[in-house]
């Protein structure tokens, strides 16, 4: 999402790693999902029981992202076979249901905006299990890949997607688990099967004066470089906007193929702001894009929002935040306003005001455009490929969008 209130100047970052391994592998697990019943006051959370955990959560996730798919009679929850020792409770089943409804409602706008899956996978790893005394905190990793149904005949083959969530787990006397709550573990919830509507911070003053060490010349430009952006409309069809993508000063492909590349992969050569607590890393991974197409760095003040500049030491605010990267890219001409998303092409960007406060949420880039003008984009932190521009509108009905060529 954004870097909303940028409260220090990151210097170096802890580069995210893959979780640590699931202490699942080889656990047996009983047909119907139960690992027996327990007496025992302190209830005990073995292999067996971490297994469990890990196949609940795999079912939760499994069943919202069926609900999306293109299939007549819809399909049995997969939740429903948990029972015994370890299962959702009594609010987790009305909670899951609602969520049910809500992708169902999701399903059917994206068929009116002429999209449809026919197919998913979803799989969880479990990464780490926490236990004190009747509670369990159990962190996961879910990857779930849905295949477009050839509606129009030229949607890529797929789209997918990485997110972290942490489930809350608690044990009545007899030992037996029960599935309390779930929450996103990282920066965003902006998985195309996240039922809920993604929390923003509320919209922060522009941040246009530097520090007293700055020069008067330089607090003088900052006061003047926080232009405002149009808001694209989300209508079909869109005027033609058509983009040259070759021969001119930028790759617009190298952009596309590094977003495709290390959407879920991170760069090692940059750090990541993914779980930083300052709203993601998602600008930070378009500038990235950016540059691999031939933007070229503008140093300066990190402050300065005329001035953009990212490598594995240090970032401009421009290159990782939202809004400052909307006001250097207007301010220096490298992006211009487009007045529609469907005039989007492959190296535009897409930023989206989740609840129109006017501070910008989060930000992404084209890496494909079907030949019927539909743009799809690749984004961090809930490391998304290829989601189309309707699935986003369909989501997030409600949102401003602000889109840009680059």
């Amino acid at each position: 999402m954004k870097s909303r209130k940028l409260r220090r100047t990151r210097s170096r970052a802890t580069i995210v790693t893959a979780a640590a391994a699931s202490a699942i592998a080889g656990a047996a697990l009983l047909p119907n999902w139960s690992a027996g019943a327990s007496t025992t006051a302190e209830p005990e959370v073995d292999a067996r029981t971490k297994a469990t955990f890990q196949r609940l959560a795999d079912a939760v996730f499994t069943d919202r992202t069926n609900a999306l798919v293109d299939r007549p009679g819809g399909k049995k929850a997969t939740t429903g076979g948990f029972s015994g020792r370890v299962a959702l409770s009594s609010k987790a089943v009305r909670t899951e249901g609602s969520a049910l409804d809500r992708l169902g409602d999701r399903r059917e706008r994206l068929a009116r905006h002429g999209e449809r899956y026919s197919a998913a996978n979803t799989t969880v790893a479990l990464n780490r299990t926490r236990v004190n005394g009747h509670k369990a905190v159990v962190n996961v990793t879910e990857t779930t890949t849905l295949t477009y149904k050839k509606v129009r005949g030229d949607e890529p083959k797929s789209t997918g997607f990485q997110a972290d969530h942490q489930l809350t787990f608690e044990a009545d006397r007899r030992g037996n688990w029960r599935l309390t709550g779930i929450r996103e573990a990282g920066d965003d919830q902006l998985a195309v099967n996240q039922p809920a509507q993604p929390e923003v911070d509320p919209a922060p003053a522009p941040s246009a004066s530097p520090s007293p060490s700055a020069s008067a010349s330089t607090t003088a430009k900052a006061a003047t470089t926080t232009p405002t952006s149009p808001r694209a409309e989300t209508t079909r069809p869109a005027p033609a906007a058509p983009k040259d993508l070759t021969g001119g000063e930028y790759d617009y492909r190298a952009m596309a193929a590094y977003a495709d590349k290390y959407w879920r992969d991170y760069n090692p050569e940059y750090p990541s702001f993914d779980g930083q607590g300052a709203g993601g890393d998602c600008t930070n991974f378009v500038s990235q894009a950016l540059k691999a197409g031939g933007w070229k760095h503008v140093p300066g003040y990190v402050y300065d929002y005329t001035r953009w500049f990212g490598n594995s030491t240090i970032q401009s605010h421009s290159f990782i935040g939202v809004n400052e990267w909307s006001w250097f890219a207007l301010n220096t001409e490298r992006a211009t306003s487009l007045a529609n998303v469907y005039q989007m092409d492959i190296g535009d960007v897409l930023q989206v005001d989740f609840d129109r406060n006017g501070s910008k949420d989060h930000t992404m880039i084209v890496t494909h455009r079907s030949a019927q003008g539909v743009p799809y984009l690749s984004y961090h932190s809930t490391n998304t490929h290829r989601r189309s521009v309707a699935s986003i509108i369909a989501s997030y009905p409600t949102a401003a969008y602000y889109a840009y060529r680059t």
